[in-house]
């Protein structure tokens, strides 16, 4: 018992908190846009509250993480300029990052369902950790990017930017057109 209680303490360094993530469980969005994909059960599907917003805009929030994945569709209504216009404002959209980005690692992916997507990844102490865009280059584009509603420290997120990393990729893999 004398040697249970001693004066030497020590501070411990400042942790980060706990992120208890639920199980990966998804349902299909409504069928009043012209695309449709499968999104998390946890999140919430709103309409866009930006100012710029479009009809077909929604955000997929994620109340418990503090989290968001927007997207944007636009038509191309078979205008090769306008997909180089979208493609273009994508590409800007994602490059506004590199003032605190080490690093923007792009690949282009193939869906199971045929469609081909443009996934971005950035590393660093920035706002949107995963973005990406998908066409099928004559009738639709859809951009979307995932954004943490809260300070960013990366080290202390990387379990949830995993975890929104992988909702974002079954919304890729699960996404369809719709006929208007």
């Amino acid at each position: 018992m004398l040697f249970g209680c001693t004066r030497n303490y020590q501070p411990k360094p400042r942790g980060y908190n706990r992120l208890v993530l639920p199980e990966h469980s998804y349902t299909l969005s409504p069928d009043t846009l012209p695309y449709q994909f499968a999104y998390s059960r946890h999140a919430r599907l709103l309409r866009d509250t930006s100012w710029i917003r479009d009809r077909h805009w929604v955000e997929i929030y994620y109340p418990d993480l503090q989290a968001t994945i927007h997207v944007t569709y636009k038509s191309i209504n078979h205008s090769e300029k306008l997909l180089r216009e979208f493609l273009q404002d994508a590409y800007i959209l994602t490059a506004k990052h590199q003032v605190k980005a080490y690093a923007i690692d792009e690949s282009i992916v193939r869906t199971p369902g045929g469609k081909t997507a443009v996934i971005a990844e950035l590393e660093g102490e920035v706002p949107s950790q995963f973005q990406f865009t998908i066409t099928d280059s004559t009738e639709n584009f859809l951009r979307a990017a995932v954004y943490f509603n809260v300070k960013v420290h990366n080290d202390s997120l990387a379990p949830a930017i995993e975890y929104m990393k992988r909702d974002a990729m079954e919304l890729i893999n699960t996404l369809a057109w719709r006929k208007q």
